[in-house]
């Protein structure tokens, strides 16, 4: 099924990796392929129906080749793990992130319909929150693979009475 998407989508199978892993496995990814950087992030709206009690959420995840961040805001510290680290490290990351593409899709992943509908978009697009981290995390990888932080082991403990 993704082979006729792909070819629809007139883009290079490996290009589609990102959006493969973060709808089948959740999460942001992020690829080198050849000379184009590619980025899968994914954002999650939650549909409720107070009256009948029921809702759905809805994912969004977009396919970026070729990111560029125009514009970022703000200093969130956060506590990140990835990869083959052993540990979580302390890291900066912004509140607010625009960035722009050479191409982006939008795969909407709706459990209520069983369908993933996918459109090409354009941008700028704004991030802001756990989007604008994933954006700004994923860019680290594309831009200097590895992710830096301070170690975790710095904190202390502290008792309340």
């Amino acid at each position: 099924m993704e082979k006729e998407v792909i070819e629809k989508l007139n883009i290079p199978q490996d290009v589609f990796l990102p959006l493969l892993f973060s709808i089948k496995f959740g999460g942001d990814w992020s690829l080198k392929v050849k000379s184009t950087n590619v980025m899968a992030i994914k954002e999650k709206i939650t549909h409720f129906d107070e009256e009948k009690m029921v809702g759905f959420t809805l994912e969004n995840v977009f396919l970026f080749l070729n990111p560029r961040i125009l514009n970022q805001e703000g200093i969130i510290y956060r506590l990140e793990k990835c990869g083959n680290k052993k540990e979580r490290e302390i890291v900066k990351r912004p509140y607010k992130t625009t960035i722009d593409a050479e191409y982006a899709i939008k795969a909407s992943l709706n459990p209520m319909t069983k369908k993933i509908t996918l459109k090409k978009v354009t941008g700028p697009f704004k991030f802001t929150g756990s989007n604008a981290y994933g954006v700004s995390h994923e860019m680290e990888h594309l831009l200097e693979d590895e992710i830096r932080g301070e170690p975790f082991f710095e904190f202390e403990y502290v008792i309340e009475e």
